[in-house]
């Protein structure tokens, strides 16, 4: 079945509020279905890249790599900014690290923790925190921190349907 590209990928942000806890579990669930997904796969099916794409071990670093956008973003929402702090579309530095070399274990230890920040932090909020807003750069359209928690849960999926992708070829 034919997926759609994330950078085409569309959204509607209204999920109401209360949909913040089952949001909250599916982010902190990520590092878990992953582990899930790759534990019993040999390392170099994990490191092979096809047709010059990602490897699965490309995709996990990355998920780790773009908390830091997630996490600065929460700082923006605590700042009160009107735009959120854009992120690096070209994937510069997923291209440019070296995850091929890494091992399995601790590019997960790695986003498990990242992640584990991400959860703490949003934990902490109340209902008006989570409810802020501020204006997404590349959609273009008000994002609430509630809409953070979706399209980085979103963002997990679409490289956890490419990992699955991956271990079927």
């Amino acid at each position: 079945m034919q997926k759609t590209p994330w950078i085409e990928r569309q959204f509607n942000f209204d999920l109401p509020i209360t949909m913040f806890p089952n949001v909250l579990e599916r982010l902190r669930g990520a590092p878990a279905r992953i582990t899930d997904r790759i534990q019993d796969i040999r390392a170099d099916s994990l490191s092979r890249s096809p047709d010059g794409s990602w490897s699965i071990l490309q995709h996990i670093g990355h998920l780790s790599q773009v908390e830091t956008i997630w996490l600065q973003r929460l700082d923006d929402f605590d700042n009160g900014v009107e735009v959120l702090t854009p992120a690096d579309m070209s994937n510069r530095a997923t291209e440019e690290a070296e995850y091929n070399s890494a091992d399995s274990v601790d590019l997960l230890t790695a986003f498990r923790d990242v992640r584990g920040q991400f959860v703490q932090r949003l934990e902490a909020m109340t209902d008006a925190e989570a409810a802020r807003s501020a204006r997404h750069p590349r959609l273009d359209q008000p994002m609430r921190v509630i809409d953070l928690m979706v399209f980085a849960a979103e963002h997990d999926d679409h490289h956890l349907t490419r990992i699955t992708e991956l271990l079927r070829t």
